[in-house]
């Protein structure tokens, strides 16, 4: 455990034993074992929690390239199949002739209802058609809650034919900056070219998110591989530290998906 230890954060241990008690419960019982949602910072992990072992992993989140997935990981002689996923994908009904909702008031809504994050995957929006992926689990829960999203009554009708989810195409662009540090709002400062004082303004402000997870101070030390996403300026892959210049600044290779407007 400690040799995993050594190659994350310290905040993220308690997930990797939280991964590690999964793989030991396959290995125990050999019988698979679904997960609940998971972003891809934490598939990442159980796949390197996993190392050697005979136990095999599969991720769905029933949307194509979905983001949050439900993990199953299970021993060699299980056949998965998608229904082993355990996962619904309802279609918002709701008078949009009237009103656009967004992303952000469906998921005030789904969090007002008590619900973890891990218990629902996306959010998909095209126009004024709305879907959500949640887990088979709390769906009798939903129907019955999920009643109403930025004071407007919503309805929730399962989508059944694949043909029916709403499919999103991300464009990514690679692009090369010199900063003279890894803190957050020194790279937030280059690569979204506002001030570190605008930059920790957001960071402080709760707008700014490293691998999904709120971080709230401007000195933390990012890594490669990291995800940066600050709400209105879209998302941050650092791909790779290129290495330091003769001034000692960090050269980085990066990703950048844009905000939608």
């Amino acid at each position: 455990m400690e040799e995993i230890f050594q190659h994350f954060r310290k905040e993220e241990q308690q997930f990797i034993e939280q991964a590690s008690g999964w793989l030991r419960e396959v290995e125990d019982r050999y019988s698979p074992k679904l997960t609940d949602f998971l972003d891809p910072r934490q598939r990442f992990i159980v796949e390197a929690v996993m190392g050697s072992s005979d136990v095999k992993m599969m991720s769905s989140g029933t949307f194509k390239d979905a983001e949050r997935q439900r993990v199953l990981l299970y021993p060699s002689y299980f056949e998965p199949q998608q229904e082993d996923f355990n996962t619904t994908v309802f279609e918002l009904k709701y008078p949009s002739k009237f009103v656009n909702l967004r992303h952000p008031d469906i998921l005030g809504s789904l969090m007002s209802l008590g619900l973890d994050r891990s218990k629902f995957g996306d959010i998909r929006i095209d126009n004024e058609r709305v879907q959500l992926a949640v887990m088979n689990e709390i769906s009798p829960y939903l129907q019955s809650n999920f009643v109403s999203a930025a004071k407007v009554k919503v309805q929730l009708n399962e989508v059944s034919d694949a043909v029916e989810l709403i499919e999103t195409s991300e464009e990514w662009t690679e692009e090369s900056y010199t900063v003279s540090s890894m803190r957050l709002d020194t790279v937030m400062s280059s690569v979204y070219n506002i001030s570190r004082q605008k930059a920790s303004a957001l960071i402080h402000g709760g707008k700014v998110k490293v691998n999904w997870t709120m971080q709230e101070q401007p000195s933390f030390e990012l890594h490669e591989s990291d995800m940066i996403s600050s709400r209105g300026y879209g998302r941050v892959r650092l791909i790779m530290i290129e290495g330091r210049t003769k001034k000692d600044k960090v050269r980085l290779q990066v990703g950048r998906l844009e905000a939608k407007k």
